[in-house]
């Protein structure tokens, strides 16, 4: 089956339901990125959804980037 999806494959099927570390969909600078939350409160991101190739190649939307 081919999911054609912005959408990463643990946001489709995920491996076990209330684990705590919850993706939501949040709005940052402007743009909408994916995060979760840390134990010391501050977010992480974890995807960037933009139609525009240069927000990629911005280093504040980089995966792995903790934001409050």
């Amino acid at each position: 089956m081919i999911l054609y999806t912005p959408l990463s494959y643990q946001d489709i099927f995920p491996e076990s339901q209330g684990t705590g570390n919850e993706i939501q969909a949040v709005e940052w600078q402007g743009r909408t990125v994916f995060v979760s939350k840390n134990n010391d409160g501050h977010y992480q991101i974890n995807q960037l959804i933009s139609s525009n190739p240069n927000d990629y190649l911005n280093p504040d939307f980089l995966p792995g980037r903790i934001i409050s």
